[in-house]
């Protein structure tokens, strides 16, 4: 027979073991949010060396103008190299969003840009360190997830991420090109890599979004100076120079005009580059009649397919390359 303190050892003991199950049911649930780790990688980023010829080294070996130099370049990778692998594990991740206060407008930070442009570019460079050491796979999954990175780089954004997501794109791309034409690559690695690259589109991405987040953008600025106490003076302080005599900001008749314009361009922006080309050029003419405001804002359409055509002809050269 089962005494008293018999029975609250078991009623314990059974209680102990339930809080356990619950407990082991319960698992640390890691964010899908890709920009949440590059924020992290940012933070753990070290200030490169600002004495103009270690700036002009580390941008001339990234974009495969100069070969790898460990003794100048190896100490910055090292002092950085928790912010890479923290970006390289970030492009794992299947979402991203960056988190950009639309409503500002103009006003919206994207303090962050400056960091991205230095970790991918550091990225690249530790791409070359590992092929310069014989690690090709490793210097192979490196660059491939810097082009994950431009994919990401891009999301919710305008042109400024779209010129910096290419300016990415290139390097790896070119990388890639290099490393492969050494003849050390495994059929295996050839595939590897070309199975990334056909996934992406034939100009990186979607530059038409980049121009429709920009138009979203400058038609909130608009609305924000015509509200405010002194639109002149909001001018000046978006463009940094005084407003031309008898400013008014933009009223309906000027916003549908842009917003046309705008809309034609995205449309036009689908189309190859090459397609794309005179009807480009025939609607950057068209900018000219636009509110002051837009003619100054307004990106310029050729330039953005120039982007496009460069990104495009280094994909089509690395395809190329994989497939010799």
């Amino acid at each position: 027979m089962l005494t008293k303190t018999k029975l609250v050892l078991i009623a314990a003991s059974f209680l102990f073991g339930a809080t356990l199950a619950s407990t082991q049911t319960k698992r640390l649930v890691e964010t899908r949010n890709a920009a949440l780790r590059y924020w992290m990688a940012f933070a753990e980023l070290q200030d490169p060396p600002t004495d103009k010829a270690t700036a002009e080294l580390l941008e001339k070996t990234a974009a495969g103008e100069a070969p790898w130099d460990e003794a100048r370049l190896g100490p910055i990778l090292d002092k950085n190299e928790d912010a890479i692998l923290a970006m390289q594990r970030a492009t794992k991740l299947p979402e991203c969003d960056w988190g950009l206060e639309y409503a500002r407008g103009p006003r919206a930070s994207i303090a962050y840009v400056p960091r991205a442009r230095v970790l991918a570019r550091l990225n690249t460079l530790y791409g070359l360190r590992m092929a310069a050491r014989g690690k090709t796979q490793e210097a192979i999954d490196t660059w491939l997830a810097g082009i994950q990175f431009s994919q990401h780089l891009t999301q919710g954004g305008g042109l400024i991420f779209s010129l910096i997501a290419k300016m990415n794109l290139l390097s790896n791309f070119n990388a890639l090109t290099q490393s492969a034409q050494s003849g050390s690559w495994s059929n295996l690695q050839r595939k590897q890599v070309e199975n990334v690259i056909r996934v992406i589109p034939g100009t990186g991405f979607d530059w038409s979004e980049a121009l429709w987040h920009e138009q979203a953008v400058l038609e909130q600025g608009a609305a924000q100076m015509a509200q405010a106490n002194n639109s002149r003076v909001y001018y000046e302080e978006m463009m940094g120079k005084p407003a031309p005599e008898n400013f008014e900001p933009p009223n309906t008749s000027d916003n549908v005009a842009f917003q046309k314009l705008m809309g034609v361009a995205e449309a036009t922006l689908r189309l190859p580059p090459e397609q794309a080309q005179d009807r480009l050029r025939a609607l950057q003419e068209s900018v000219k009649t636009l509110h002051t405001f837009y003619r100054e804002t307004t990106p310029s359409f050729t330039r953005i397919n120039d982007a496009r055509a460069e990104v495009q002809a280094a994909r089509e050269r690395l395809l190329n390359t994989l497939s010799k």
